[in-house]
This record gives C-alpha cells, sequence and structure tokens, in this order.
C-alpha cells in the first residue's frame, strides 16, 4: 500500500515529521516499509511559457526558444536552446534557471553550437520524476507563470509503503489510514465528505443475483452524456501516480482513485457494449462450462465452475472482484457508463487471481475483506467526481442486499485485559481507547460489549480486542515485567536415561551432532532400508525431499557425502530424531539414536600407527551408550549392511538396534574409499536402565584363573558366556573373554578361546580347592553344551 504523505495530511495531520509518523505506524502493526521523497531534491526551476520558437541556424534538431519565466525584476525573456521534438510557441514547461541544481548536474549560461541559452527547458526525467520521457514536461495550460514547480507540482512530499499484515484489509484505502493515525495519535480526523447526488435521469439496468452468498451486496448506476475528452485533473493524476497507479483515462482513474480513497474497489463498463443496454441485465453468478474471458490486460482465461462473474444476457462482462473484460471495457470514446460496487465474499474471490497468473488490486482487496457499510457512498463519491469532471447525468443507484456477515458483540473484561497485559488500564482508559478505534460498546460494570465495525473482519474474539488496547496504548508505553519463577530441581530417575546423557557420552567419544531434515530423498529409503513404500509428502520441497524418513542412516550418508566433497576424511557423526513409517492406516512415529564412523580410528597423532576404524571401535562406543546394562551382540541382516560384518543388538529380550559395515553394494555405488560403519538404536531401549543395587565389597583377595577352550569354528563366544553366567556360581565376580587362536595344534574348523575368571568371596580368602572346584564346573558346562576341550 502506497500513498502521498500529503493526501494523508489532508485527512488527518499530526503534529509529526514523516519519519516520526512511521515509526509509531509501525509501532502499531502497520509496517512502514519505506519512506521516500516525492522527487529528488532540485531548485530554481520555474514554470515558464514558450513565447516563441525558431529553428537553430547551426543544427537540424535544435530550437531557439524565447521564454516568459515571470520574473518581476527582469521582464525580459530568457532566451534557451531546446532540443525537444514536442516544443512550441504558447506550451508551460519546467525551466530551470541558470544556476540551477538538478539530480544530474548543475545548470549554468552556456552557448551551443554559437548561441547564448540562459538555462534548461526540463523533461521529466531530468527532473527525477520519471526513468524516461520523451520531450519537455507540459504543464496544463492555467499553470500560473513564475511559480516555484516544486511548489506547483507539490513535490515537498513523502511516499510511504506500508508492508500490512493480511487482516488489516482495512487499512488498504487512505480512508482506513487516516482512521488508524487519528486513533494512534488522537489527532484530529477530517472524515471524507460524500455527498448523495440527486438522481438526474430515471434509468437503471436490472440486477439479478444469481449467487447470493458469494455476492450479498451488489450496487449498479447509470451515467450517461459525460464527456469523454476531457482529461483527469493533475491532483488526481499525482496522487494516483504517489500510489504507484498511472493513469489510463479520466472513468478509469476516477474508480482506481477512489478505490484508494475508501478501499472500496469499482468497476465501469461501458455501457453500450452491454446487451440490451438498460432493457437488459446484469446476472451475479457463477461461470458456466466452457465459457472464457478476455481481461483488460490482453489474457484469455478459461473460466472454471467456482468463479464468480458478471454478466449480460448473452456473455461474461467481468471476473468478479479480480478485473473486468476487454470486451465491456471503458475507452476514450465512452459515453455512457454502467458503474458497479459490490462485497464479495473472501472466500469466493481467494486464491483465484493465483490460479490464473493474474493479479489486480481490486482481488488483493476482496481477498481480505472490503467495509461492505461504504460501497455506497464510494459509489456516489465516484458518482460525484465524474460529474465534477465529465459533466453528465446520473440515475438512481440500485442495489441489492442480502445475508451481509454478521457483526455480533464480543465480550471484552477488563479483568482479562489485565492478565493478557500485565498492566491495569482501567475501565476510564478502556473506554477511551476504544471511542479512539470508533468502536461501538456498551459497558456494564467492568465488562464491555464491543460491536466490531464492518471493516474490522479481524476483531472475532476477545484477544483481538485486548490486542487492539495494547496497540492504541502503545507497546512502548507497557514497562517491562522480569518474570519470576521457582527454580526447581528436575528429577533425574535412575531407571532411565536422559537424551542430554547420551549426547555427553556421544561426544566424548568424539562424535559430532548433526540435524538433519526428517524427509528425505527415497533413494536413501529404498538402497538403504529397503522401505518400497515410505510415507510420502503431499507437497515436497524438493524431489530430494520426497518422503518421511523411517530410518536416521540415510541423513548421515548424505552428512558424509556433503563432507567427503570438501576434503574431510575423518568423521564420526550421530544423530537423534523421529522416524516415520505405516502402520495400518495410520502413521507411527519412533525416536532413534544413529551414528556413523568413517576414515581413521584415531585422530591423526605419532603414538599409535594409523588404522581404519572398525566394527569393534564402533561396538565399544555403543557399550558405553549402554552401560551399565550389559549388550547381547548377534549375527544379524540388515539390508544397508555388509552381510558377513552385521549385528543384532539386544538388551535381555528386545531388540535395541543394529550394527554394521556399510554393504559393498552400496560403497561402490556411492564411489566411497574406505569402509563405513554405522548403527542405529532405538531410544526408548536405550534409556532403559535397571535400578542400580548395592552389595559388599569384599575385603579378601581375588583369585584370577585364565582357561583356553577349544571349540567348533561356528560356536559364538557370546552364547559360551550366557552359559557359564547361567551356572551363577557366587563366588564367580567375573567372566571375561580375551583371546581367540585359530591355527596350528587346534585343527581345522576348530578355534580356541580364552576366558579369564575373576572369584573372589566376601567372607573369607579363597583356598586353591575351592577355586579349582569353581572352575571345574564351568569347564564341565562347557564339554557338556558346546563339545569344549580343555587346551593345555
Amino acid at each position: 500500500m502506497k500513498f502521498s504523505e500529503n493526501w494523508l495530511r489532508s485527512l488527518v495531520d499530526p503534529p509529526l515529521s514523516a519519519h516520526a509518523l512511521g515509526h509509531v505506524l509501525t509501532m502499531a502493526g502497520l509496517e512502514v516499509e519505506t519512506i521516500e521523497p516525492a522527487a529528488p531534491a532540485f531548485d530554481q526551476v520555474v514554470v515558464a511559457e514558450v513565447v516563441s520558437v525558431q529553428k537553430h541556424p547551426d543544427a537540424d534538431y535544435l530550437h531557439i526558444c524565447q521564454i516568459n519565466t515571470g520574473s518581476a525584476i527582469n521582464k525580459e525573456l530568457l532566451q534557451i536552446v531546446c532540443g525537444a521534438a514536442n516544443v512550441c510557441a504558447g506550451v508551460k514547461v519546467p525551466c530551470a534557471l541558470a544556476g540551477a541544481r538538478l539530480p544530474g548536474g548543475d545548470i549554468r549560461q552556456t552557448r551551443i553550437r554559437g548561441v547564448n541559452s540562459a538555462g534548461m527547458l526540463c523533461s521529466a526525467r531530468e527532473l527525477g520524476l520519471e526513468e524516461a520521457a520523451d520531450g519537455v514536461l507540459l504543464l496544463p495550460p492555467d499553470a500560473p507563470v513564475g511559480m516555484d514547480f516544486r511548489r506547483f507540482y507539490e513535490l515537498e512530499d513523502n511516499v510511504f509503503t506500508l508492508k500490512l499484515t493480511p487482516n488489516r484489509g482495512d487499512c488498504l484505502g487512505l480512508a482506513g489510514v487516516a482512521r488508524e493515525v487519528a486513533a494512534i495519535t488522537s489527532a484530529k480526523l477530517t472524515p471524507l465528505e460524500i455527498r448523495p447526488i440527486t438522481a438526474q435521469i430515471n434509468e437503471t439496468l436490472a440486477i439479478q443475483m444469481d449467487a447470493p452468498d458469494a455476492c450479498p451486496l451488489y450496487c449498479g448506476r447509470v451515467v450517461r452524456s459525460i464527456c469523454p475528452d476531457v482529461s483527469s485533473p493533475q491532483w488526481m493524476v499525482r496522487r494516483l501516480e504517489r500510489s504507484g497507479l498511472r493513469a489510463i483515462n479520466v472513468v478509469v482513474d476516477i474508480t482506481n482513485y477512489v478505490m484508494l480513497e475508501t478501499g472500496q474497489p469499482l468497476h465501469a463498463f461501458d455501457l453500450t457494449k452491454i446487451y440490451g443496454e438498460i432493457a437488459g441485465s446484469i446476472h451475479v453468478r457463477y461461470a458456466r462450462s466452457g465459457e472464457n474471458l478476455r481481461l483488460l490486460n490482453g489474457e484469455n482465461v478459461v473460466l472454471q465452475p467456482d468463479m464468480l462473474v458478471i454478466a449480460d444476457e448473452v456473455k461474461v462482462l467481468a471476473l468478479a472482484g479480480i478485473m473486468g473484460g476487454d470486451d465491456s471495457s471503458v475507452e476514450h470514446s465512452t459515453t455512457d457508463l454502467f458503474l458497479e460496487g459490490a462485497f464479495f465474499n473472501p472466500g469466493v474471490i481467494a486464491g483465484k487471481s493465483f490460479s490464473l497468473g493474474v493479479s489486480s488490486d481490486s482481488a488483493y482487496r476482496f481477498e481480505r475483506g472490503v467495509d461492505f457499510s461504504v460501497t455506497r457512498a464510494a459509489m456516489e463519491r465516484a458518482t460525484g467526481l465524474l460529474l465534477d469532471i465529465c459533466g453528465g447525468k446520473a440515475g438512481p443507484i440500485t442495489e441489492i442486499k442480502g445475508g451481509l456477515p454478521p457483526r455480533d458483540p464480543i465480550r471484552l473484561r477488563s479483568s482479562r485485559a489485565y492478565r493478557v497485559l500485565g498492566i491495569d488500564l482501567g475501565e476510564t482508559r478502556i473506554a477511551e481507547l476504544l471511542r479512539r478505534l470508533q468502536l461501538v460498546f456498551s459497558a456494564t460494570g467492568d465488562n464491555f460489549d464491543v460491536t466490531p465495525p464492518a471493516y474490522r473482519f479481524d476483531l472475532a474474539i476477545e484477544e483481538d480486542l485486548i490486542e487492539e488496547l495494547a496497540r492504541i496504548y502503545g507497546y512502548d508505553s507497557i514497562p517491562p515485567a522480569v518474570p519470576r519463577a521457582e527454580m526447581r530441581i528436575l528429577p533425574e530417575p535412575e531407571t532411565h536415561k536422559t537424551l542430554p546423557q547420551l549426547r555427553r557420552i556421544m561426544t566424548g567419544r568424539e562424535y559430532q551432532e548433526v540435524i538433519n531434515y526428517a524427509f528425505i530423498d527415497s533413494m536413501w529409503e529404498h538402497e538403504l532400508i529397503g522401505n518400497k513404500k515410505p510415507v510420502p509428502l503431499a507437497n515436497p520441497l524438493s524431489n530430494q525431499l520426497a518422503v518421511m524418513r523411517s530410518s536416521l542412516l540415510g541423513g548421515l550418508m548424505s552428512n558424509l557425502q556433503f563432507n567427503l566433497n570438501r576434503k574431510q576424511t575423518r568423521m564420526r557423526l550421530f544423530e537423534v530424531g523421529c522416524c516415520f513409517d505405516h502402520q495400518g492406516d495410520m502413521f507411527a512415529q519412533h525416536e532413534k539414536l544413529a551414528g556413523l564412523c568413517y576414515g581413521d580410528a584415531l585422530a591423526e597423532q605419532w603414538g599409535l600407527p594409523a588404522r581404519a576404524v572398525d566394527f569393534f571401535d564402533v561396538k565399544a562406543d555403543i557399550e558405553a551408550l549402554f552401560w551399565p546394562e550389559a549388550l547381547h551382540v548377534l549375527t544379524g541382516n540388515h539390508p544397508a549392511f555388509h552381510p558377513g560384518k552385521s549385528a543384532e543388538i539386544r538388551v535381555g529380550n528386545k531388540i535395541a538396534g543394529y550394527l554394521g559395515e556399510l554393504h559393498p553394494r552400496l560403497r561402490q555405488k556411492l564411489g566411497l574409499a574406505n569402509s563405513v560403519v554405522l548403527f542405529e538404536l532405538e531410544t526408548d531401549v536405550l534409556t532403559a536402565r535397571a535400578l542400580p543395587k548395592t552389595r559388599e565389597i569384599s575385603k579378601y583377595p581375588p583369585v584370577r584363573r585364565d582357561i583356553a577352550v577349544v571349540v567348533p569354528e561356528n560356536v559364538s563366544v557370546q552364547a559360551m558366556l550366557d552359559c557359564m553366567h547361567g551356572e551363577k556360581l557366587p563366588i564367580i565376580s567375573d567372566i571375561s573373554f580375551f583371546d581367540v587362536y585359530r591355527g596350528k595344534g587346534v585343527g581345522s574348523s576348530k578355534k580356541s578361546l580364552a576366558f579369564r575368571m575373576l572369584l573372589q568371596d566376601t567372607e573369607k580368602t579363597l583356598t586353591d580347592v575351592e577355586a579349582d572346584e569353581a572352575i571345574t564346573k564351568l569347564i564341565g558346562v562347557l564339554e557338556r553344551q558346546f563339545g569344549a576341550v580343555l587346551r593345555n
């Protein structure tokens, strides 16, 4: 929304500078995006009259002009050499005198092809008013000679640009902005003076309302015998241009001007192009199948059945609320008009201009809702301007009114305002603020029943009114209050690990946390997870972010590629996030923790030789996450992992996740030089832990026994450990595996496994006999269960 500051101050003139006014508007919720001068700075430019013009003797395209500048001191004419093609005797033009400072440079007396020139006749481009111009700027014949051009053209002005939020459609007209300024600053508001026009002819055009819900109010008026040759007055043209609209013809300029002034879009049809003229009728209806329309901008559009149109008996005349049709448009020769003004349901207009790829100031306003209480007044205003400028005779207004949006009262409680704002405004101040907002209300005690006006569609609940009180009272006037709250240590149950604790463990083991989108490329779901039907997005940001992830591994692999492309050769990454999959007709969400390791096991250093990270390095990291819970790492299959280097992680009888190296097929496809070790864990299993229990610490020395047994190659160490722990011998405090041997002396398809046993009693020092007895029992279990043979 752009407008002239001078135009605004003709309605309300607060004692504030332009920038101060912009600040108070912004602080009240009407953001002022820019404040720009109407024209760049220049001086010593006056309105002048060209008295005579003769051809330059030494140049084909130059003229020697005698100029009357209206100087009271020196009444002699100035001689100025000019090259404009449109200069001729009798025209009024802006003249820059010698010594003038223009945006493009200073003007001085000079000689042009041997002829003295005492100034310059200016174009709009040379004065900084337009980017391009053909010839000098021609002024109206009644322009007073000698007047300062800046004063005549009202250039001591600023252009405000408001960046309005969609709920403030009431400020898409100068009357609405002026109303806001008056409410904010308490300045006197001068309302628009709109006089009713007495009908001079009895001609009307019948109106058929075929879609009353879409158009609950429609006004029309016939105007005949206007003078088509009249130009729009300069004051109107200037206001239009400073509002971002160009002058077209006097009728269109008047409807645009009234729209900018009141916020009510209007449209004028050439009456002779309506079928049957006054014997016909106007239909407000939805488009029919197969109908199309050539719009004013020259585009041909195919109308859809949900589009509201204005039509006569045989054809569509306009796309309601958006743009008129070219076949019924007003031209420079038009003398008879049908003027319309309406209120269209915002839901019917919204989105239609976007779907058609056209935009208009009318659609921008109707989509947000216009003030249906001024529709008739806007018609009167436009008619008055037409008759004053173009002459003619107006008929009566035909008005069809249906079910307009109800304006139900809203209960405002001063106690609620205090709770929301934190300040006690009091009933007297609240009543004053409501009056400044021109809101009609009745008060009962500390309750106010406020009826929203027709132009405020954004006022629907009590909180909307409280926001209005805060805006007009001034956000700067509300004292800041430091919130006070009791500080309590949050409980940290011993049976649950928190995510911050897990993050600290991971960062302590050199991992860096990443945060990825929950939607990824479907390729990762297919290749890594084997998920052929991931959860799709209805409106994805891009093809690479088209599905919801069912695993965190795809995002980590994207991070790996991103960092490899930037010459990073060692990575330890992890992520905590939600994953999504189908669960019948619904969707399920699971939280997981996943990690990725690539490159060397240790950062570059001198103490140890470099080696690549492997399965067991990452297994140790996972054990640190679960500690003190014991893990069971079993052979498992996962689509993303190497068939021979993939494991299922269990805690008790629950599957906690998977660990493995990236599948060779994927490694080759992605062109990775080194192996990638990945894991993914379920956080609900990871965060659960058993309640710690105390036990007596023995003061007696432990006894260590090491045994080596030969077993078949297919026997797993974990199964042997579980079997020995299952014996639950009370003096066995720890059993751990520490060596494996294959080769000479063991035999084919066999392996030698070495275990360390720690034995300790809390009541006495163990004897060799007691220790040997316990070890013998364990060896016996291994012999029976796995065919183990004690190795000497």
